[in-house]
């Protein structure tokens, strides 16, 4: 009796939390599987504005930072942190440059198999293959608005690095509005973009690793 009583207590908390969120089970999954894919499939690039707010776990107060998203396919992706300072993340492939103040690298992921993981999920997120992603499972509800997936990690070193990863989708367009990563350790990231533009042309150049 007590367990069924755990059970259902779990259970009202659940729905509890899903009412408050306004989200629910999407209607129809797979047409949703086939519009996202399909979406996917006719984004050649993507760019916008990105907010990130970094909230850790042992600290109150929030790490704001604003920035440039570039994504053009095949995994390409660039990420250019204006404020408060200056930081650059480019990923071609399986290689990936990192530039700040005082240091400009580059380093190949193929001999580290969770930076090759993180950086296969970034790329899939923006472009909406995340769905065909075999590291996680995913779940999919949905509000007026946007869809909200739900990924868990199932990889062994994903597993250990992060806990979860939310996208919101907007229905209007299907893109990626929103993401946020729940890591191991408690803190979480959460990314915003505004301004995108599809399909916009960007220069090859702009992902150079070298």
């Amino acid at each position: 009796m007590r367990r069924w009583t755990m059970m259902l207590a779990a259970t009202f908390i659940a729905l509890q939390v899903a009412a408050q969120s306004g989200f629910r089970p999407v209607s129809d999954l797979d047409r949703f599987k086939q519009e996202f894919a399909r979406t996917a499939q006719q984004t050649q690039s993507i760019k916008s504005d990105f907010v990130q707010e970094k909230h850790l776990s042992l600290l109150a107060d929030k790490i704001t930072s604003k920035g440039k998203f570039w994504f053009k396919k095949e995994n390409r992706v660039r990420m250019e942190y204006a404020s408060p300072t200056y930081y650059l993340m480019i990923i071609n492939g399986k290689n990936v440059r990192i530039k700040d103040s005082r240091t400009d690298r580059s380093i190949s992921t193929g001999g580290n198999k969770l930076f090759e993981q993180i950086s296969r999920i970034t790329a899939d997120c923006v472009q909406g293959n995340v769905l065909n992603n075999k590291d996680f499972t995913a779940k999919v509800q949905e509000n007026d608005k946007q869809y909200l997936l739900q990924l868990t990690p199932v990889a062994k070193g994903m597993k250990d690095f992060f806990s979860s990863i939310e996208l919101l989708v907007d229905k209007k367009d299907l893109g990626v509005a929103k993401i946020v990563m729940h890591e191991a350790s408690g803190d979480r990231t959460e990314m915003n973009f505004t301004k995108k533009e599809l399909n916009a042309a960007i220069p090859d150049e702009m992902f150079a690793v070298k």
